[in-house]
């Protein structure tokens, strides 16, 4: 199971826009909305690393509002 933190910047007064359609994903398992560089976090997880890629450039990404996207891969020790 592959495992991501989402950092999303969003336009101006979008973030409650952006988190709902975050929601709405069945991947992403946790959202919050944050203060500092980045509004909003989401915690994606997914059962192959393409599945993961998927997701963040056809769902994620394209979704309206969403100006800028950070992705933090966990990884195992």
């Amino acid at each position: 199971m592959e495992t991501a933190f989402i950092l999303l910047k969003t336009e101006p007064a979008r973030e409650r826009e952006v988190y709902s359609a975050l929601v709405d994903v069945p991947q992403v398992v946790e959202t919050h909305a944050l203060y500092g560089e980045y509004d909003l976090l989401a915690i994606v997880k997914c059962e192959t690393s393409k599945k993961l890629t998927s997701i963040l450039m056809k769902q994620l990404r394209q979704i309206e509002g969403v100006r800028e996207t950070e992705t933090l891969i966990a990884v195992d020790y």
